[in-house]
């Protein structure tokens, strides 16, 4: 029996593959639109890569027929800015991508498929003073939109046919290597930068706090889910968060300046994406989450910085 990782050449999906294989997991099979193998360079010879599309049944159908997983790790999509600008494209990568993956599962005795979901599914008119599992969720993002329709799905999956469905909704996440467009990706990006030497602005409020997460803790919480007990698992869907409080884009600067001696950075706000961002910027509460199976960050905002740094320092062939 092998384990299949959607989206398993990418940013998250790379380092779960590469977790499950430090675990001792055997099989991996990796299943991603994208076939490059950069982010795997040191596990590639250890799993199987197939190519195909989310959006089309005939390839997920295929992939599960022919390895028979126990377990999907379903971490394929589109993110937030590339959704909203071709909105169709992210309708089939990721709310047809996730109904291929459930039927896919259903279809052939898959025993659990594992979620990536996202706090975009709030964000309008959020009126409480911290977000957590029961806060009402009215995204404004069409990605937003397709991860609560995917997790609402998944949900139906397993109250109609049983499948052990889990899913988690991450915050921004940060980590090395990312090139996709983010409304919050100055988080990552003000390390890199200034970590390959190069000036950043920062187009955010020094003020702004966004709840945040490192991937490589993003990665262990959602192996972590699938091996709590069943009997344990009751909300289905669940917030997890990174360091709490999160740290100001002040703070993280100042992080930023200690470790990288010299680092160039300035404030200059761009107010149509600070609109955006301040509705994602209320605590999280990922108390559910520690309650039901343990869940608890690693990384706290000095030990992110630091091991990006690091990580940059020790692959840069991934990285560039």
């Amino acid at each position: 029996m092998s384990v299949l990782v959607t989206g398993g050449t990418g940013f998250i999906g790379a380092q779960v593959v590469r977790l499950l294989l430090e675990q001792g997991e055997k099989g991996v099979v990796v299943f991603d639109i994208n076939p490059s193998t950069k982010l795997l360079d040191d596990v590639a010879d250890q799993v199987e890569v197939v190519r195909g599309d989310l959006g089309n049944f005939s390839h997920v159908l295929n992939v599960v027929k022919t390895f028979r997983p126990k377990v999907i790790y379903h971490m394929g999509g589109m993110l937030s800015v590339p959704s909203d600008a071709d909105p169709a494209a992210s309708f089939r990568a990721n709310a047809m991508g996730t109904f291929h993956v459930l039927e896919a599962a259903r279809l052939l005795d898959v025993v659990q498929v594992l979620f990536a979901s996202t706090i975009a599914t709030y964000g309008i008119d959020v009126r409480e003073p911290v977000v957590d599992d029961y806060t009402l969720q009215r995204p404004q993002l069409f990605y937003g939109c397709t991860k609560v329709f995917s997790e609402l799905l998944g949900q139906f999956y397993k109250r109609k046919y049983d499948l052990d469905f889990r899913g988690v909704r991450y915050p921004s996440i940060v980590g090395p290597g990312v090139k996709t467009p983010g409304i919050v990706q100055y988080n990552a990006w003000v390390i890199e930068e200034c970590a390959k030497g190069k000036p950043y602005i920062m187009y955010v409020k020094p003020e702004t706090r966004c709840p945040v997460m490192y991937f490589k803790d993003s990665a262990r919480a959602i192996v972590m889910l699938g091996t709590a007990p069943v009997e344990h698992i009751k909300m289905v869907n669940y917030i997890i968060a990174g360091p709490t409080p999160a740290a100001s884009a002040q703070e993280l600067v100042d992080l930023v300046r200690s470790k990288v001696p010299g680092a160039r950075i300035e404030f200059q706000v761009d107010e149509k994406r600070q609109k955006i961002i301040d509705g994602f910027t209320k605590p999280l509460d990922d108390g559910v989450a520690r309650k039901e199976w343990g869940w608890k960050p690693e990384y706290d905002p000095e030990r992110i910085v630091e091991d990006f740094l690091e990580e940059m320092k020790m692959h840069p062939q991934r990285y560039t």
